[in-house]
């Protein structure tokens, strides 16, 4: 029997769920970059949130826990880390089992087990493995250790979530397959999570720079890199840096040097002179004679600069690098690094350590570079948010003029967070700005008249370029005071 009409034809009412805006980049995330194989050539890159996650994965004797410790040993603490792998040497082949559920890890799944059986294949022979008595085994390292007696080609472990199988040789050849029943005894290729398992074949030895160039594909989450692997050439590095130089999204690349040769102004043949006659300036290299991770500290003291907050912004200079010793040098050596750009933590005669000079490879400071891609970041992503949110801009003078509004709304916050200052503007004339004049609030922004748009960029729905002129705010790195005394 109908029930009435619908309310709809008297009061209708919709409702949408608007588009979720685009966020930010996190310029406070580094990715170390190391060879240790815990992380397969496939996964490529993990995630971490803190130091005992790092310990976890790789134990505390790798060369990646150590990098890891100088970057969240600041305070305050960076939040998010990256951890790559690169092929340094040739790699293994490997099957990487299913992650087994609590319920499937308890020894009781196993150590009844008298006749265990399955076959696969190890770098592309056949192999079985029969007769497995699992009933000595009180857990599940126990278990592999079992399986390890029998198949000798290649190695198993279980690495607390999932049993892994290695193969013992190395290079393309390399290979792992997986696990299947052999027809006879008690098949455990399931049970162990190895039919199901991914396998990922082994690679010969890679360039760095190719490590990091897929790395870059996998993700742009990250903003900083640096390496957490020792016996690295000049020349990899170098090629690293040419290519985060050039690289978009915008990145900065750390790198520690402990050649004595960085001390000798007249040296050219070290890492931190053919990184400042390249001019790269997204690359910072610090000088440290005791620790290879040194520039990693600096790095993360870095990245714990918040750019929504209010006077949060930082210079390198003055900061303190926890764990790392401080250089005693003489003047002539400090000098010489200067002279290279090159940073180092250093004593002084008061009592107190430092960093100096917080600076990239070609002289600008790092504050600023850091500063500036996110700026430029936020500015780009606040934009595509307002067309990506409204029905339209209209291609008006009034759209125009919503577009110029919410960038120096973006300004503004450079201003509150500390990275520009009214100053003056000391660059061409740009709108009604002129050489000379204050910018009282830092910064200017221009925007021409939509009617002055070619009939071209019209017809392409082109906004006219919005120009703005900023002041960076800086920061005093030295002082000179003249006491004059009279008696």
């Amino acid at each position: 029997m109908a029930s009435g009409l619908s309310v709809s034809n008297v009061v209708n009412v919709s409702v949408s769920l608007s588009p979720t805006d685009a966020a930010t980049r996190n310029f406070g995330a580094l990715l170390l970059i190391g060879s240790t194989p815990v992380i397969d050539v496939q996964e490529r890159i993990r995630v971490y949130a803190d130091l005992d996650d790092v310990a976890t994965d790789f134990g505390i004797a790798a060369p990646e826990y150590a990098a890891a410790v100088r970057f969240f040993s600041q305070s305050p603490q960076p939040a998010l880390l990256y951890m790559g792998r690169w092929a340094q040497g040739a790699s293994s082949g490997l099957l990487r089992g299913a992650s087994l559920p609590a319920t499937q890890q308890a020894i009781g799944n196993f150590n009844t087990i008298a006749n265990g059986s399955f076959s696969l294949e190890v770098d592309g022979v056949a192999r079985s493995v029969t007769g497995l008595d699992l009933t000595g085994a009180t857990n599940l390292n126990g278990v592999a250790s079992a399986i390890n007696a029998k198949l000798t080609q290649a190695t198993t472990s279980w690495d607390g979530t999932r049993f892994i199988m290695t193969s013992k040789t190395s290079g393309a050849a390399s290979a792992v397959g997986r696990a299947a029943s052999t027809g006879s005894g008690t098949d455990l290729s399931a049970k162990l999570g190895l039919a199901a398992g991914t396998s990922v074949g082994g690679v010969e030895a890679e360039p760095l720079v190719q490590a990091v160039n897929a790395l870059a594909d996998l993700s742009t989450d990250w903003y900083g890199l640096a390496l957490a692997t020792p016996n690295v050439s000049d020349q990899d590095i170098l090629s690293v840096a040419a290519y985060v130089e050039a690289a978009s999204p915008a990145r900065v690349f750390g790198v520690t040097t402990q050649n004595a040769a960085a001390l000798d102004a007249q040296s050219v043949n070290d890492v931190a002179s053919a990184l400042k006659g390249a001019g790269y300036s997204r690359t910072f290299v610090q000088f440290s004679s005791t620790d290879a991770y040194a520039a990693i500290s600096a790095l993360g003291r870095a990245f714990t600069v918040d750019f929504d907050g209010s006077n949060t912004t930082i210079t390198l200079k003055f900061k303190r690098e926890p764990g790392v010793t401080a250089e005693t040098l003489s003047q002539s050596q400090a000098n010489a690094l200067k002279s290279k750009n090159c940073n180092v933590f250093i004593n002084y005669q008061n009592g107190t350590a430092i960093l100096q000079e917080g600076v990239m490879s070609n002289g600008t400071f790092f504050d600023e570079r850091h500063g500036l891609d996110w700026l430029q970041n936020d500015v780009q992503t606040e934009v595509y948010n307002l067309l990506l949110d409204q029905p339209k801009i209209p291609q008006t003078d009034a759209g125009v003029g919503l577009i110029q509004t919410v960038v120096e709304s973006r300004l503004s916050q450079a201003v509150t967070n500390g990275l520009i200052a009214p100053g003056v503007w000391n660059g061409p004339p740009l709108g009604d700005i002129v050489t000379g004049q204050t910018l009282s609030k830092g910064f200017y922004t221009y925007a021409p008249l939509i009617g002055t748009q070619s009939a071209a960029a019209r017809a392409a729905r082109q906004a006219p370029t919005i120009q703005a002129a900023l002041k960076l705010a800086g920061a005093i790195h030295f002082a000179d005071v003249v006491i004059s005394v009279n008696r």
